[in-house]
């Protein structure tokens, strides 16, 4: 099959520091190619793949200080993508929603992945405009704020098996929290957790420029004392020894979650998981297995001695089972040919996708043209 994969500018892929939507992109790439299948990869240039990359900017856009605005960037990237798109088979999009106008006359054709929250209020009637876009949520929670949307399945993130060793008898004696810092991922949450509990809290995340103010702000001032350390953004293989040596990672967010991506991270090193019930958390943690879920951080604060308790064997064996990066490649395969077969398939739940794809036309110079 010939699969175009288009992927945000922002960061590479695979990002060097943090990038979820990044990071799910190039475990889809690689474990497509590596099962035989035609892949292009539209993406910054400084990415790395096994697949045909085209390059839409020179490097990942956060990290060019001058760029200001990635709009522009954005569309001349969706250009390239539209002079290539008869060469696919099919055109999976990762990008939010920028290219619905541009490619709603194949929209048979495309499938769109929402990577974000969809609680925002605007979505709504973008979706309504473009009833015929395929999508995909990447938890059943994500659809919450817009059932009616032009969904055709549900597929869980997966990592590569072999990405994160587990580690089974962690030395290293504290909590972990891997991710953001900014108001909705809880950091003051898991340093008052920790310190409750009495155990040493680690913290690895990168701080964009919107959040500076805040980090500055209310989060610098409770690191103090040798019981919380600020690591700050680590990479891909740094993260490995920083899940795999913590008793637990907290995850108390205060939003609601699409996925979180450091869940399974943490769970494919053998490490259970504390978490907050928001969002897509129930449908990724294991209750008594991949560890506990809570709702407030008193609930957490008695809850982590099970969690702490917990079978790291068990931990990892339930990630093979659940969240691998073959089985997502797998689901976006059977989806992939469904789609192709059955233009009109319907999700899992009996939705169809809208209206049917339009028809075809001959455009001045005689010939079929797709996006007429």
């Amino acid at each position: 099959m010939k699969i175009a994969q288009i992927a945000p500018p922002i960061e590479s892929v695979p990002p060097a520091y943090y990038g979820g939507t990044e990071r799910v992109v190039s475990y889809l790439t690689e474990e497509l190619v590596r099962q035989g299948h035609q892949v292009t990869l539209f993406a910054s240039g400084d990415s790395l793949t096994s697949a045909e990359l085209a390059a839409c900017t020179g490097a990942a856009l956060r990290l060019t200080p001058t760029v200001r605005d990635v709009i522009p960037y954005y569309l001349l990237m969706l250009d390239q993508v539209r002079e290539r798109a008869d060469e696919f088979d099919l055109l999976h999009f990762h990008i939010d929603q920028f290219h619905f106008p541009i490619f709603r006359p194949i929209a048979h054709r495309t499938l769109t992945t929402l990577h974000g929250r969809q609680d925002l209020p605007d979505l709504q009637a973008l979706y309504r405009g473009f009833p015929e876009m395929p999508l995909v949520s990447i938890s059943n929670a994500q659809r919450e704020p817009a059932p009616t949307a032009g969904y055709v399945a549900t597929v869980y993130h997966g990592i590569p098996a072999d990405l994160h060793e587990a580690n089974f008898s962690p030395r290293g004696n504290y909590l972990a929290f891997l991710g953001r810092i900014c108001p909705e991922k809880g950091v003051d949450r898991a340093i008052g957790i920790a310190r409750a509990s009495g155990l040493p809290l680690k913290i690895a995340a990168k701080v964009d420029k919107i959040d500076e103010a805040y980090f500055r702000e209310t989060i610098m001032p409770l690191l103090t004392g040798p019981d919380v350390e600020f690591v700050g953004e680590i990479n891909e293989r740094a993260k490995t020894a920083f899940l795999g040596d913590a008793r637990a990672l907290l995850f108390p967010i205060d939003w609601p979650e699409p996925f979180g991506l450091a869940l399974i991270e943490s769970i494919a090193c053998g490490t259970p998981v504390l978490a907050f019930r928001r969002g897509s958390v129930p449908e990724i943690v294991d209750e008594g297995v991949t560890g506990s879920i809570v709702s407030t951080p008193e609930e957490a604060i008695q809850a982590l001695p099970g969690v702490l308790s917990l079978d790291r064997h068990a931990v990892r064996r339930r990630f093979e089972e659940r969240f691998s990066a073959s089985r997502m490649a797998g689901d976006y395969l059977k989806l992939y040919r469904s789609m192709l077969e059955a233009p009109e398939q319907r999700d899992l739940n009996g939705k169809g996708l809208g209206r049917p794809p339009r028809p075809n036309r001959v455009n001045g110079n005689g010939k079929q043209s797709h996006f007429d």
